[in-house]
């Protein structure tokens, strides 16, 4: 497995798990409405922008399993994200892309802090980071994209 550049072949792939609901059920955006079009968009936009790293989770054939992300990067701080498609979980994906982006965030970019934050509800997803050793933090400032509430009520974590 490795990450690379996001690319238009891994659209299908990333529809997949967008309109999965067993993946989606739990994240804050509504995926189930994306559309093949949204996905090459996104990608598109995603290798011009310096602002955010999108990167691609793939497997030994280069098969797309997931993205993983550094979000609204300033010159010490990221939001981190990752998803990645039903085949991909537990098998180690996310384990390695997230170390990995976390690395290319405080080694190569530089990042004093990553966090990222969760639903209480998606308790597969905090049993993941709990289970790898992220920290929980408190959040306690206002973070763009954010409401007042969902800053109290999520479960956050930083690197």
């Amino acid at each position: 497995m490795k990450l690379r550049k996001l690319q238009l072949k891994d659209a299908p792939l990333m529809l997949e798990w967008m309109h999965d609901e067993s993946v989606v059920k739990d994240l804050q955006a509504n995926f189930m409405d994306k559309t093949i079009e949204d996905c090459e968009a996104f990608i598109t936009v995603s290798n011009n922008i310096k602002k955010n790293l999108h990167l691609a989770i793939v497997d030994d054939e280069d098969t797309y399993m997931g993205t993983v992300s550094l979000k609204n990067i300033t010159n010490s701080s990221a939001e981190f994200a990752i998803t990645v498609r039903k085949e991909a979980m537990g098998k180690g994906y996310s384990k390695y892309a997230m170390a990995e982006m976390i690395k290319i965030g405080k080694e190569n970019l530089g990042l004093e802090t990553i966090f990222w934050c969760v639903s209480p509800v998606n308790k597969r997803a905090i049993r993941f980071y709990d289970k790898n050793g992220y920290k929980r933090t408190d959040m306690n400032h206002n973070i763009d994209g954010y409401t007042e509430h969902q800053i109290k009520s999520y479960i956050w974590y930083i690197a």
